[in-house]
């Protein structure tokens, strides 16, 4: 018989963070690596929208990425712990590495673009405007994190990996470069902000 995709275990308002400790689904953990979730599923979308090669490939490391990322925030440090060696054999911690790797592909699609003089609007061709809209989820993403670590440290927890938000903070900015170079391909110009309209 196939496994159903529902479990009916969460039907309560509650549910399991990686290691077994029950959580309400508003914690703060799970707005957390929700919104990450989110933040995937949106690259996902955009994706779909028919984007050039060189920045798809980028993309799709980043989606693995972040599945990673939600790994590492649905699993407390104390699940480790408590848990023992089965759960800490099956989670991999994201690493300050993955951020260098985004700062490369930002330094490489930046030099092809003409340099930044005044804001830009979200917009231009479809692709552009997607990623736009993810470059924003992932600041909420990132705010999200920002507040559990606050939590944590308020609560005397052990402390959110701090990778997590530096892998955020430069993913928005390579959202926000990307977003520019799908519109430069689409041979669509960066929609200039106009205080005067």
């Amino acid at each position: 018989m196939a496994t159903r995709i529902y479990t009916r275990t969460g039907d309560t308002g509650n549910t399991d963070l990686f290691g077994g400790v029950r959580v309400a689904k508003d914690d703060i953990r799970v707005e957390a690596y929700g919104a990450v979730d989110e933040l995937n599923a949106s690259i996902g979308a955009v994706r779909a929208s028919g984007v050039p090669p060189q920045i798809d490939s980028v993309l799709e490391r980043v989606q693995h990425d972040l599945f990673q990322l939600g790994a590492d925030l649905s699993t407390p440090e104390e699940a480790e712990t408590d848990s023992g060696p089965a759960v800490s054999a099956r989670i991999v911690r994201v690493n300050s590495d993955r951020a260098d790797l985004l700062e490369a592909a930002i330094d490489r699609f930046e030099a092809e673009l003409e340099p930044l003089k005044r804001f830009i609007l979200p917009g231009g061709h479809l692709t552009g405007a997607l990623l736009h809209v993810s470059r924003t989820i992932c600041r909420r993403a990132e705010r999200r994190c920002v507040a559990l670590d606050h939590h944590l440290a308020h609560h005397h927890a052990t402390a959110l990996n701090p990778a997590v938000i530096l892998y955020l903070n430069r993913l928005s900015d390579l959202l926000f470069v990307l977003a520019r170079a799908a519109n430069q391909a689409a041979g669509i110009g960066d929609v200039l902000w106009d205080p005067e309209v």
